[in-house]
């Protein structure tokens, strides 16, 4: 049982690089509006993107290819031009984003200077860290900076002293406050990321997990991860709902809604713990803040190249097979994701570029699990792992989902 558990760590990597600064803004905004009873939405959230990427594990472990480079031999030219344009697009703004948030969480932890250098040496500190280091301490610094943000977010809980049975009746009795639809959705699909759940089947590669057997390594590996995500964003809903009833709607949009966050939380625990526990918290918060939001920066520093050199491959015909960190290909999505976004730092973004952003962003996940659904459900191509009727009924679940937040974005644009 030691041996199992001491091999997880792809599972926490990639369920800690979905969690960004503006899932944390969600889950903070709806617990200021409806308190905790939305708290089932975020673990049923966890679940369904553990049903995704066990999905496209699945596939890579049944035919030895990576997902992406399955689905580009698989589909038409079209959709593989779709995905292409999705990629760099979303790759930039994104990094942008990712930048932007490490940059105010740093400023705010530390009171000294500007976000934008910190923004910059963010990136350029992720960026170092992928070219000079190995997967295997990427995997540790992950683990770190997974327990920093999971400690510091749940241990602030704990001060406040939550009413315990509100959370228990939020956790296992499915509610939906009028009102709260567009909330319930974007806890949902917020947990654990988007294009970035395809990075797992590198590393598990990385990991020398293949064939059959290692399916089970695989299950136990994402339940980890994405229980301690889940978890994690619990904590920030219920944190919310304590120190922020009073702020509702007074959140500015973007990152800098996290520090006005931290000023609530700050003040609450002062108010119900005594003057000294205010900075004490507020500190505590933004350190789990700064550990959520580096995890998301270095994970896709580090997982979303594999992307980039793949589907480049894929898309000339010419697949690399295994994609290898060291190689052109690679270092050329590093540093298309490390150094252009910082030109949105100090430039604001075309409207044209985000409300594109935003439709396709949409699009991907029901992209990807009526994909798994295909691809998966074929014994020809995954052999014994094909996707049995609870696998197959799960990603239709996840699609039937991920459509409603694509109608709801589309309508929310027009």
């Amino acid at each position: 049982m030691r041996a199992r558990f001491s091999a997880i760590g792809p599972g926490i990597a990639i369920a800690a690089t979905g969690v960004g600064a503006g899932d944390l803004l969600a889950a903070m905004i709806a617990g200021a509006e409806v308190g905790p009873v939305l708290l089932w939405a975020i673990a049923w959230g966890a679940l369904l993107k553990f049903v995704l990427n066990e999905g496209i594990a699945r596939w890579q472990l049944g035919t030895g290819e990576a997902f992406l480079e399955g689905w580009f031999a698989r589909t038409p030219r079209w959709a593989q031009l779709y995905f292409m344009t999705y990629l760099g697009l979303w790759g930039i703004i994104v990094a942008a984003g990712l930048m932007s948030a490490c940059g105010v969480a740093a400023q705010a932890l530390t009171a000294w200077g500007r976000p934008a250098p910190w923004a910059i040496a963010h990136s350029l500190l992720c960026l170092a860290l992928v070219l000079r280091g190995s997967y295997a301490s990427f995997e540790t610094i992950m683990r770190w900076l997974v327990g920093i943000m999971f400690v510091t977010l749940v241990g602030s809980l704990v001060l406040l002293r939550p009413e315990s049975s509100a959370l228990v009746t939020g956790l296992v009795v499915p509610r939906m406050p009028s009102g709260s639809a567009a909330a319930l959705l974007s806890l949902m699909g917020g947990v654990g990321g988007s294009v970035t759940l395809l990075s797992y089947g590198y590393w598990i590669r990385e990991k020398g997990w293949r064939g059959k057997e290692s399916l089970a390594k695989v299950q136990l590996d994402l339940a980890t991860g994405y229980l301690l995500t889940g978890i994690f964003g619990m904590a920030v809903l219920s944190l919310a709902s304590i120190a922020l009833a009073d702020h509702r709607g007074v959140f500015p949009a973007g990152s800098a809604g996290l520090v006005v966050c931290a000023d609530a939380i700050g003040a609450a625990a002062a108010r119900d713990l005594g003057p000294s526990a205010g900075p004490v918290l507020r500190f505590l918060f933004l350190v789990g803040v700064w550990g959520a939001v580096a995890t998301s920066t270095l994970g896709v520093w580090q997982g979303v190249p594999y992307l980039f050199s793949d589907a480049w491959g894929a898309f000339r015909r010419k697949p690399a097979g295994r994609v290898d960190p060291r190689g052109r290909r690679y270092r050329l999505g590093l540093l298309y994701l490390a150094l252009p976004p910082m030109l949105l730092l100090i430039a604001e973004r075309p409207v044209w570029m985000i409300r594109t952003y935003t439709l396709t962003s949409a699009l991907f996940m029901p992209l990807l699990a009526s994909s798994l659904l295909w691809m998966n459900g074929n014994s020809e191509w995954v052999g014994t792992l094909r996707a049995g009727r609870l696998a197959r009924g799960a990603l239709g679940a996840v699609l039937l989902l991920f459509c409603a937040i694509l109608f709801r974005k589309v309508l929310d644009l027009l």
